[in-house]
């Protein structure tokens, strides 16, 4: 099954608008099956949430994290179950920080990379320099309240280039919630999982094997078939999904993007449709294939 992620959440513990509580129930009330805690800087909101979800036993899980916010960029940490002090930030090696990080057993990734910096927002932008990028496990694509082509179509673009170039990074959206916001028509983040099953464990095995679907709705799946590969659609109760009339499946690779219709629900295509390219990224559109109608981005496909 696909579980949907809320990855990117913030409460009165740092600067939001809403209490532990109440983003506990506001995740309830969207059928969201698990969320991130990713206050700014601090964890102190792990232990309220923990007693809070022991105490009511609410039908959701949450994973637990950190967003670092620094002058240069924002790093999201996700699966962080102890502070990694961040004194090592370095602006043209932030390696460091990621390493410390992930030596925790976290996940790291960048967040929002292309939001508006300074003097709108000090720091939102990521300007640091990376030059390994294996030490990266994840690009948050979507940002769903950042803006749709100044913001969040440069941060797919850039994701897509480096998963073009042959690096292994996961893609993830987020709501970054700083109140009890709208999430209907926005992207989540879909993770494969089982009824009951550790969502962090879950998680860590999506991100790190670039299994991750962000969808507004529904999501596109694929499966190697003797000489091609079926895709098909599968819905994800997403609650606010509007449907469209048709839908159109796209692959991207280093030879440009093709599309092909899917209103039927499934298509298989031949090795031969599919091209020479070594990584595919498949994305799933609604009426056309214009990013204002982008309903899902799947998990990248390898020849090799």
């Amino acid at each position: 099954m696909l579980k949907r992620y809320e990855l990117h959440n913030h409460t009165t513990q740092s600067d939001a608008s809403i209490t532990c509580a109440e983003l506990v129930d506001l995740m309830v009330r969207d059928r969201v099956d698990v969320f991130a805690l990713t206050d700014h800087n601090t964890i102190s909101g792990h232990r309220i949430v923990k007693a809070l979800l022991e105490e009511k036993k609410p039908p959701i899980q949450c994973v637990y994290g950190m967003e670092y916010t620094t002058y240069y960029g924002h790093i999201l940490c996700l699966n962080l179950d102890r502070y990694v002090p961040w004194d090592s930030i370095d602006r043209n090696c932030p390696e460091k920080l990621f390493r410390a990080c992930r030596a925790a057993g976290a996940l790291a990734g960048i967040a929002h990379p292309f939001s508006y910096g300074a003097p709108f927002a000090r720091g939102c932008r990521f300007d640091m320099t990376v030059t390994d990028f294996s030490q990266v496990d994840f690009i948050e694509v979507f940002n769903n309240p950042e803006p749709l082509h100044e913001v969040n179509e440069r941060g797919l673009n850039w994701w897509q280039s480096l998963v073009l170039r042959g690096e292994r990074l996961a893609a993830t959206s987020g709501m970054d919630l700083h109140g009890a916001w709208d999430m209907s028509m926005n992207f989540a983040t879909y993770c494969e999982g089982e009824p009951g099953g550790d969502p962090a464990a879950e998680l860590a095995r999506a991100i790190r094997n670039q299994r991750t679907w962000l969808s507004k709705g529904l999501a596109l799946r694929a499966a190697r078939t003797d000489g091609g590969v079926r895709f098909h659609l599968e819905g994800v109760h997403k609650p606010g999904f509007v449907p469209g009339k048709r839908y159109w499946l796209a692959l991207t690779g280093s030879d440009g993007t093709r599309t092909w219709d899917i209103t039927a629900g499934e298509r298989t295509l031949s090795d031969r449709e599919l091209g020479d390219a070594p990584v595919l990224i498949p994305k799933l559109y609604s009426d056309s294939a214009d990013i204002e109608h982008l309903i899902c981005i799947a998990p990248v496909l390898r020849r090799t």
